[in-house]
């Protein structure tokens, strides 16, 4: 069946997270500094160490409480938990909690460059299908700002953050959302991405089949089978010829 849409994971497929081993070393230090001296300067008291420990155990649990239904929810209810456990009762609205995520957000950008590829690639691809984005990111405005700076935005018929639609991948829902604002059925859309247990597993929950760029070994831990493999988005155009 001849495909109408084109569907793309955003982090580490069309923009890439400078990395080492890790991703997460090379960004989390300094962005979870630029968040505790955003809120040392507004009077929270409590040590880099201590802002870093609750962090990760908050994200850790709000994932855990969050496993089977796949919520998303906003950055800022993971930094307004933070405070709370910190003995500073601020709800998700407060400035405190908005600015501390915006000073986290704002570092993290600095880590993230366009694929070398992905302009040539979106433009060769525009008006020949529709075009949408599926993302798991909890601060969307992030989104839209590395949208705006890299000129991705006018490409996209339908974009999707997890966290702005409180869903995130492989929920099949995030997906359903995406084929009906495309008004496309699922079995003539394609995803493309470079996460098994996300990008390739959760679109075909969604009956769309699934691309994989390889940016690093396949996890071997998943049982998710694409139903293509590239190593470069500048194959895509030529791949999608196949199906």
């Amino acid at each position: 069946m001849r495909v109408e849409a084109v569907l793309f994971d955003l982090f580490d497929t069309l923009v890439l997270i400078d990395s080492g081993n890790d991703s997460e070393d090379v960004y989390y230090g300094p962005c979870l500094k630029r968040m505790h001296e955003f809120i040392v300067k507004n009077g929270i008291e409590v040590s880099f160490e201590d802002l870093k420990r609750v962090y990760f155990q908050v994200r850790d649990r709000l994932y855990s409480e969050t496993q089977k239904t796949l919520e998303e929810p906003h950055f800022n209810v993971r930094v307004s938990r933070i405070l709370q456990e910190l003995g500073y009762k601020f709800n998700v609205s407060n400035p405190i909690v908005t600015g501390a995520t915006n000073a986290f957000a704002e570092e993290f950008m600095r880590y993230v460059h366009l694929d070398k590829n992905a302009l040539d690639v979106l433009r060769k691809l525009h008006g020949r299908y529709k075009l949408g984005i599926v993302s798991n990111f909890g601060i969307p405005e992030s989104v839209w700002k590395l949208l705006d700076k890299f000129g991705l935005k006018k490409f996209f018929d339908v974009i999707l953050i997890s966290g702005e639609v409180n869903r995130r991948k492989p929920s099949q829902e995030i997906f359903d959302m995406a084929l009906k604002a495309l008004d496309v059925p699922a079995s003539e859309a394609l995803f493309v991405g470079d996460t098994p247990s996300l990008d390739v597993k959760g679109p075909q929950n969604a009956g769309i089949r699934a691309i994989l760029i390889e940016r690093k070994p396949i996890e071997t831990t998943s049982d998710a089978k694409p139903d293509a493999i590239i190593r470069s988005l500048k194959e895509l155009p030529e791949i999608l010829e196949d199906f």
